[in-house]
């Protein structure tokens, strides 16, 4: 291994490596990959977590609103570890609480749109009580919400090679984390 550091939206581990057989250097990008999170929905299936649909949730509520692409990313980002720090597979209710949290924080206004989605409003007095609770509400305390779990290191075992290809005992643990 030549280099290694944090890729600049500090989500994946950005190494330079040599390869052992002809020299030329390269970079990967490793990032932390826990599986498939499922979401157990209000009728009690189970279904995997689709981030495309979470964002254009979002995004509908952000139309004409000042939250660009990236801010709802980043939430979307912030609530899957969320999510992924409570184990389990999470309630449909949990992660439209989360999404709302998020969107409190980003504009009052995407936060009321998604919340008349999510908690299907049928007249004014429910948007009216919406604004009041959201009025009463505190501040979230921002070191708290969306924590990711302390501890989290590399994901490479610290007596794995770093450099490629991989020597014979470690070409099955190559071949499986090719895909990521």
């Amino acid at each position: 291994m030549l280099d290694s550091r944090l890729s600049e939206p500090g989500d994946a581990v950005r190494r330079r490596r040599r390869c052992r057989s002809c020299g030329r250097r390269f970079t990967t990008y490793e990032r932390y990959d826990e599986g498939p999170l499922q979401i157990r929905k209000r009728d009690g299936s189970r279904q995997l977590f689709d981030r495309a649909k979470l964002v254009a949730g979002l995004q509908r509520a952000a139309i004409k609103r000042p939250i660009d692409r990236d801010q709802i990313e980043a939430l979307v980002d912030r609530i899957v570890a969320e999510l992924r720090a409570e184990g389990g597979t999470p309630d449909a209710e949990r992660l439209g609480e989360l999404a709302l949290r998020g969107l409190k924080e980003l504009d009052r206004v995407a936060y009321v749109r998604f919340a008349s989605v999510y908690r299907k409003f049928e007249d004014v007095e429910q948007f009216e009580a919406e604004l009041a609770r959201l009025d009463a509400e505190p501040p979230l305390q921002r070191e708290h919400l969306f924590e990711l779990p302390r501890g989290r290191g590399s994901v490479r075992p610290h007596d794995q090679a770093m450099e490629l290809p991989p020597e014979a005992g470690n070409r099955a643990a190559a071949r499986g984390s090719a895909g990521e």
